[in-house]
């Protein structure tokens, strides 16, 4: 049986996935986990590599690369986390217990704590199961057509430990931010929002904190960095309270925290405050229209195949960048969602979205030549029926 050193050596024209009999996804849905999430830029490898090469105490690297994060975002502080998921986890940890060590061992067993977060039946996700993890029990406010200050109020008592919301907001019959910091506000109940993939405008890496949340967390992968990282910021003594039940309260403090297993390299934190400095300081506009001549490339290539019926569909900052694909299923004797399933299935396994019986494709994570596969395996689908 050889070592992976042996087998890799001489296939300088093979990838490492194909070595190992693992196809490679083109993906034109966006930034998922399940897919890696992104594709990190040079400077960001660069400074991964470099980080490599030197070891350094955890500790002094969060508190001080979090100092950094913090000054970036207009933030009182900040750390960098194991991913939006983990900030969540240690956000709602930390409205649990404040700075009592005691209760910090204690997690996830919260009887007789403040340990319930006030969440608005319609801002649910699957992702707001992070704040269950440390025990937290969550009071669902409000129905599906509508949540009204008066549902929000009556749900806040002694054990009530935070509000959450889910970041943009805007959904039909909820309350707003400004009003949801209003109401927290008079009742001295800490904020904590789920902001994870709003990184455009640029202004959303900023306002949340600026409007008065009380902790906020973002996903790395969504502003190119590591998919396996995070950013949590806002309050200071929040902050502290959640940093301490990370691993480096764990290991330098001698805290049994709920968080010792959401363990980060140095070279992920390094490549996240990288990351998230590039991305602020990005043409985004010249970066967008690149992806919006590839997707306007696409569509034009699939509305030739016959029964198809491609169209630009969603823009970020107003540059269209994805295509609704639609199938006349009178000329086609299959439905998208099987056309879906062939294409991932396929090598390379290509990726898009599906919604109401729609194709849909973003060009938002494509790297160079992917609009060219795409076509290529739709052709493929369309052709062989």
């Amino acid at each position: 049986m050889h070592c992976l050193h042996s087998v890799f050596e001489g296939f300088v024209d093979l990838s490492i996935y194909k070595q190992l009999g693992i196809r490679r996804v083109v993906n034109g849905i966006d930034h998922l986990t399940l897919l890696g999430g992104s594709v990190l830029p040079k400077e960001v490898m660069d400074a991964i590599i470099e980080a490599n090469n030197y070891f350094v105490d955890m500790d002094e690297l969060l508190t001080k690369s979090g100092e950094f994060v913090a000054e970036l975002l207009g933030a009182e502080s900040a750390f960098v986390t194991s991913g939006a998921f983990a900030g969540l986890v240690l956000a709602s940890s930390a409205c649990m217990t404040r700075d009592d060590r005691e209760l910090m061992e204690r997690l996830p067993y919260t009887k007789g704590m403040r340990n319930e977060i006030i969440i608005q039946k319609g801002l649910r996700s699957e992702y707001d199961r992070a704040m269950t993890v440390p025990g937290a029990r969550l009071v669902e406010v409000g129905d599906e057509k509508e949540t009204t200050q008066k549902h929000m109020e009556e749900a806040i008592n002694e054990r009530t430990a935070a509000i959450h919301f889910l970041a943009p907001g805007g959904r039909k019959g909820t309350i707003p931010f400004e009003e949801i910091i209003s109401i927290a506000k008079d009742h001295d109940v800490p904020v904590i929002v789920d902001a994870a993939g709003q990184v455009l405008p640029l202004e959303n890496l900023k306002k949340y904190i600026a409007m008065g949340a009380d902790l906020v967390c973002y996903g790395a992968k969504y502003f190119e960095g590591p998919n396996s990282a995070g950013i949590l910021c806002g309050r200071k003594n929040l902050v502290a309270a959640a940093k301490l039940q990370t691993f480096v309260g764990f290991e330098s403090q001698g805290i049994r925290a709920i968080g010792r297993g959401m363990k980060l390299d140095r070279q992920e934190v390094i490549g996240t405050i990288v990351a998230l400095q590039r991305w602020l300081n990005m043409d985004h506009k010249a970066r967008l229209q690149v992806q919006n001549r590839r997707i306007n490339y696409l569509v034009d290539e699939l509305n030739k195949l016959k029964g198809v019926e491609a169209k630009i569909s969603g823009e970020r900052m107003g540059i269209p960048i994805s295509a609704d694909v639609i199938l006349d299923q009178e000329i086609l004797d299959f439905k998208a969602q099987e056309v879906v399933e062939f294409l991932k299935n396929g090598d390379p396994s290509v990726w898009v979205g599906l919604r109401e019986g729609i194709i849909v494709i973003s060009a938002d994570t494509f790297v160079e030549g992917d609009e060219e596969e795409i076509i290529k395996a739709l052709k493929g689908v369309i052709n062989r029926h």
